[in-house]
């Protein structure tokens, strides 16, 4: 057992209150062991420093092989179990840098692709990208930082260790602000049954299930330990949290199987053209033939419509007469589509010209009907934070983009048939952010949604891998059909349990014909959101903060 170097002894006098043991009346001693235990945390460590940091590395190192691409989606079970060892009576201080330390790796293990995308758009130099993706990981790692901080000082108060670390983990993914989203439900973006609980509380509701088994787990392992019994509560909860789950994604796929069977089909096209990032900007016509020819196969094997990917259309055209210039190219697609523009207009400031990243809807005759704007923007990528406010900035980054937000979430029209159906309209990483999708999805009430993307700028890395995997869950929280078209890869079709349909490899031409359903549901999530997610983080707040009152304390040597 470690001895933390300060205050132990009042911590173990006052082992006895904070652990439930028989209630005497207060003396000074107990109020300074009471004290010192908020400093200290709950309880002793049962491992030194350097087995701790061990487990801390060994908890990012899980989470990695966990996640898409590697796809080790079982290890999700067990990833954070060396962490919750690790962390058990550790000062909130050393808890801190152990969260650190998980996050950290999971983090460069994960986000290593950044360095090129950093390279490509911004113009730096390969040494001050590296140091600058170290930076951004260590900031997004602080993500686990942050959870750890609320366990440690949740517990320091007397409050129960399960359900702060359930709450301290709803916490960071609901508050903390990451560049790059991401969620731990899309370890186990295979798994079908796991995901259907998205429709009730997103990707949090689905990871909470996964963080329940880690805390029974943990709980087993630190019993063995300290040679005490293990808390039945802890254990029992891990296993109903898995069993409902399971339950209930066994009923819902069914039932919303046989919902999509009775939903107006339709089968769509998917062109996934491969442009490299500078024939993109050099070769338009090379661009726009590749779309035209693999589209005109798609038709005459019996597609009702097409999606390209993001900025397709790459020659830009004028924001006054967008309709008339990309009525061409709608023309001589021959069929009704839905495709990516770039979209700019003069501005008086020192960028001259700024651009929209857009997609637009088109019908068989060829009429450009309606219009998006991508309003989530990549830093650095499609511009330059506080760009607007300081154009020059412009001048020290050349190769960031200058585009400016879009201010509108109407759906697209996609006219098929003489019906007209509301398309919810995603362009590249908007598909991963839940709470924008619902944003989107309440105000348009579409029968389908589209995310279109370019991922080529990432290079042939796990990323556009781990985009579809993030994307998958937006099929499940909206009972929609979700068709994603990528220049590079991976275009998918996404069914409305989850299920990729069919899909493309990456960094080949390709093309994907598929069946779509245009089904119209609300689910819960849509209704409520992040919400419920929000006051569960506020809890988490109130309890790092607030001690627990002494009468009801329990045991907190539980996780």
């Amino acid at each position: 057992m470690q001895t933390e170097p300060a205050g132990e002894a009042l911590t173990n006098a006052g082992e006895e209150v904070a652990h439930g043991a028989p209630t005497r009346a207060p003396t000074p001693a107990l109020d300074n062991a009471t004290v010192a235990t908020e400093r200290h945390g709950a309880g002793s460590s049962a491992l030194g420093t350097r087995a701790a940091c061990a487990c801390a590395l060994f908890s990012g190192i899980l989470y990695f092989l966990s996640f898409p691409t590697v796809d080790a989606w079982p290890l999700a079970f067990v990833a954070w179990v060396p962490l919750l060892v690790a962390i058990r009576g550790r000062t909130t201080r050393r808890t801190v840098i152990l969260g650190c330390v998980a996050g950290f790796t999971t983090n460069v293990a994960g986000f290593y692709w950044l360095q090129s995308m950093l390279r490509t758009f911004s113009g730096f130099s390969p040494v001050f990208c590296f140091f600058f993706v170290l930076i951004l990981c260590a900031y997004q790692g602080a993500r686990t930082a942050f959870l750890a901080w609320l366990y440690g000082r949740g517990t320091a108060r007397g409050w129960p260790a399960a359900p702060v670390f359930a709450a301290a983990f709803v916490a960071s993914e609901v508050v903390y602000p990451v560049l790059f989203p991401w969620y731990f439900a899309a370890s186990v973006h295979q798994v079908p049954l796991l995901l259907q609980v998205a429709e009730l509380g997103g990707p949090i509701a689905v990871g909470l299930v996964l963080v329940a088994v880690n805390l029974a787990l943990a709980e087993l392992v630190l019993a063995r330990v300290a040679r005490r019994r293990v808390t039945a509560g802890t254990v029992a909860a891990g296993v109903a949290a898995l069993g409902v789950s399971l339950a209930y994604g066994a009923s819902r796929v069914g039932a919303v199987d046989a919902d999509a069977r009775a939903a107006p089909k339709a089968t769509v096209g998917v062109v996934q053209a491969n442009m490299g990032l500078l024939e993109k900007r050099n070769s338009f016509d090379e661009g726009l033939q590749r779309h035209l020819r693999a589209s005109d196969a798609l038709f005459r094997g019996g597609a009702d419509f097409v999606v390209w990917s993001e900025t397709s259309v790459m020659r830009p055209v004028m924001d006054d007469r967008y309709t008339q210039d990309l009525g061409r190219v709608a023309r001589a697609v021959a069929g009704p589509a839905v495709f990516g523009a770039v979209i700019v207009k003069p501005v008086s400031d020192a960028r001259r010209y700024a651009f929209f990243n857009s997609a637009v809807s088109s019908t068989a005759d060829g009429a450009v009907i309606t219009r998006y704007d991508k309003q989530f923007l990549l830093p650095f990528g499609e511009y330059i934070p506080f760009g607007r406010q300081f154009p020059s900035l412009y001048e020290l980054s050349p190769n960031s983009g200058r585009f400016e937000p879009g201010t509108s979430l109407d759906p697209l029209t996609l006219r098929l048939h003489g019906e007209d159906h509301a398309v919810t309209m995603l362009i590249c990483y908007e598909d991963i952010l839940p709470e924008f999708t619902n944003r989107s999805v309440d105000r348009g009430n579409p029968d389908l949604l589209v995310n279109i993307t370019n991922d080529a700028w990432f290079g042939d890395t796990p990323e556009p891998w781990q985009h579809l995997a993030l994307a998958q869950l937006r099929a499940v929280e909206h009972r929609r059909f979700f068709v994603r078209g990528t220049n590079s890869g991976v275009s998918a079709v996404i069914d409305p349990v989850g299920r990729v349909v069919a899909h493309t490899s990456s960094f080949k031409q390709e093309t994907i014909a598929a069946p779509v359903h245009f089904m119209r549901t609300k689910t819960i999530y849509e209704r409520i959101g992040d919400a419920p997610w929000f006051g569960v983080a506020l809890a988490s707040a109130i309890a790092a903060f607030v001690r627990r009152p002494a009468r009801r304390r329990g045991s907190t040597a539980s996780v």
